[in-house]
């Protein structure tokens, strides 16, 4: 029985504008979470996986952002035609963010008991009595000693991986059919981190919600996701299972990547690199974007654009070995 799709993003674009020109921070993504999935988004810093989260939950700030183009359909309703009304009652009711470095989400001088009964009772309605029941319930729940007396305590007494509980019990209040992970688990060391992932899964697994887990991590990748969008300079370049990136990944990008990993059952003296750096925002290469960093580049990648291909597999890559005219079997074009 197939899955019910929860989000489905089509051709989202998310612009800044500034005096040294227009960043393109999101250009042309699609992808489709279904309930009880994980959707990892993956790629370098500044590719455009935080302003993906952000544009979701129309949090772009105006000016200087803006999204220009796209629609991004949650239960059969556009977010980006939604009033102020709509998506204060969405956010962190139906969809929830966790942010990348609780220190600067959580307000330094009330008690993180209270912080989460607040969010409890603008969304639920529920008593001061009955919120504060509940946010003692919720930091139970992500596994934090002691809920009763931590939940009087303020953001700066508890360690780093207390505090991404804390956000993750507030993000998980309300019960929301989509959770937005924006590398939560960055900050942390790999037990906590390993402890967070491990909340995470059970959680999802109780509660049935989709997950979209923004990281630079293929490892966390490897762990939670059972999808995975790999993003390069604003676009993506290659979608698939995580099965089938790890199996046999096919864009250029994602075998550097994948290359660039250690590996456990080989003597290696180095690792291997990427030549080049992500192009600037201000000055994205002709052709297709990764076509200065790309050992398999023609002339034709640095002078045309490549448009996602979709193979017979599943996967969608963004690269001309995957055109209709490609030598390679069983590939048709989006």
């Amino acid at each position: 029985m197939d899955k019910k799709v929860v989000l489905k993003v089509n051709n989202l674009k998310t612009y800044f504008s500034s005096k040294k020109g227009v960043t393109k921070a999101v250009d042309g993504i699609d992808f489709v979470l279904h309930e009880g999935e994980t959707l990892g988004i993956v790629g370098e810093s500044g590719c455009g996986k935080s302003m993906t989260s952000l544009s979701i939950l129309r949090l772009i700030p105006s000016p200087p952002g803006k999204i220009v183009d796209g629609t991004i359909n949650f239960k059969g309703k556009d977010i980006l035609q939604m009033s102020e009304k709509e998506l204060r009652q969405m956010r962190g009711n139906q969809i929830s963010m966790i942010f990348q470095e609780p220190m600067t989400s959580l307000n330094p001088v009330i008690p993180v008991g209270e912080q989460i009964a607040e969010a409890i009772r603008v969304h639920q309605r529920l008593s001061k009595k009955d919120s504060w029941k509940k946010a003692v319930e919720m930091l139970d729940l992500v596994g934090i000693p002691s809920p009763d007396k931590r939940a009087k305590q303020e953001p700066f007494q508890l360690s780093g991986g207390m505090r991404q509980r804390v956000m993750i019990a507030m993000a998980l209040a309300c019960n929301p059919e989509i959770l937005i992970a924006d590398e939560p688990t960055t900050a942390l060391d790999v037990t906590i981190q390993a402890q967070i992932l491990e909340l995470m899964k059970d959680l999802q697994k109780k509660l049935n919600m989709g997950i979209i887990f923004i990281t630079h991590d293929l490892g966390v990748v490897a762990e939670l996701c059972d999808k995975v969008a790999v993003m390069y300079a604003g676009q993506i370049v290659e979608y698939s299972t995580t099965e089938q990136l790890f199996v046999n990944p096919k864009h250029p990008y994602t075998t550097g990547l994948m290359s660039s990993l250690p590996k456990l059952h080989e003597d290696q003296e180095e690792l291997q690199t990427m030549k080049g750096n992500v192009p600037s925002p201000y000055d994205m290469p002709k052709g297709c974007r990764f076509s200065p960093r790309c050992p398999l580049a023609t002339a034709q990648c640095h002078e045309e654009e490549p448009s996602l291909a979709t193979l017979e597999d599943g996967s969608q890559i963004r690269c001309f070995l995957y055109t209709p005219d490609s030598p390679k079997k069983g590939v048709k074009a989006k």
